[in-house]
């Protein structure tokens, strides 16, 4: 096992260096990354999701290679056309409703990314569940306009039932991303009429074959999104995009512009919009650079054994 520390190009989460642990198995590597505020508990399907991948690896893919979005994080307008023109992606995903910035701020970045992709460029906002009923609805006809059409808004509320409220309140297409990976049934979110787009994750899900039956069991279309992972993480995520057996938009799997760095020299950093789905991680070859302080290491450690012993 492996623990790195790989710093960020800008605060995400609350955080400016991303932790894990990597393991390797007979299937190849896996990873294991908890964002800090999970709990233990939380943290079990995490495990399950980097045992999988290198205990048993995944199911055989349907497609080759997968369309990703660039991530957009809280920018200045200037830097985010710029992250935008030099990722070579035709989608873009813009973090909003950040406490870092005004809604009319949020407004200038997406225009700034309509600019740089053009109009035939898709652009999506990712609210992490930030606001109530009233100020989403204001909000995402706000960045609707400022977009010139957004594809859609992703987890503006926290709860199923705002999501659907605001989803019969606004023209644009509603996401769910926090609201698919805690119902306890998947199929909540399309019943209750919350969502028209399902955001699956691999590792909060619990590994590849589960996301499977995450989407299954939601019947909404699908689409594949990191959690700021390195490129060892990321193959599970294309790995579940290859997978799927309909994917209609491109995934957030563009993720590695966050970072200042990656643990395997083969990164996986979107060529032209696009990533190839690979049989197994890439090998973290480059991982000492990025090497976690002993004292960062020993905690991951400990957190690994609490895991794995609650997990059964």
């Amino acid at each position: 096992m492996q623990v790195y520390a790989l710093p960020l190009h800008t605060q995400f989460r609350g955080i400016t260096v991303r932790e894990g642990l990597l393991l390797r198995g007979p299937a190849g590597w896996g990873e294991f990354c908890p964002f800090g505020d999970c709990s233990d508990t939380e943290s079990v399907p995490w495990l399950a999701a980097a045992l999988e991948a290198s205990e048993q690896g995944w199911p055989a893919a349907v497609r080759d290679r997968i369309e990703v979005n660039t991530t957009v994080p809280i920018v200045p307008p200037e830097r985010a056309y710029e992250l935008v023109r030099t990722s070579g992606c035709r989608t873009a995903k813009v973090k909003v409703a950040d406490k870092r910035a005004t809604l009319a701020e949020d407004c200038a970045r997406v225009e700034a990314v309509r600019d740089a992709l053009g109009p035939s460029g898709a652009i999506r906002v990712d609210a992490n569940a930030a606001w109530d009923v009233n100020t989403a609805v204001k909000a995402l006809r706000e960045l609707d306009r400022a977009a010139g059409g957004l594809e859609y808004a992703e987890q503006p509320c926290p709860t199923i039932d705002d999501l659907a409220a605001v989803r019969r309140r606004v023209s644009v297409r509603i996401a769910a991303d926090e609201s698919i990976r805690r119902a306890e049934d998947p199929l909540k979110v399309a019943v209750a009429g919350a969502a028209d787009i399902a955001v699956l994750k691999v590792a909060p899900l619990g590994g590849v074959r589960r996301a499977l039956e995450v989407a299954e069991a939601c019947g909404l279309p699908c689409v594949v999104s990191s959690a700021v992972e390195t490129s060892v993480g990321l193959a599970a995520g294309l790995a579940l995009a290859g997978a799927l057996p309909e994917l209609d938009f491109a995934c957030g799997l563009g993720t590695m512009s966050l970072l200042r760095g990656d643990v395997c020299t083969t990164t996986l950093s979107p060529v032209d919009g696009y990533l190839p789905v690979l049989p197994q991680a890439p090998e973290p070859d480059a991982y000492p650079e990025f090497a976690a302080a002993p004292a960062i290491a020993a905690a991951w450690l400990d957190r690994f054994d609490r895991v794995r012993a609650i997990s059964g």
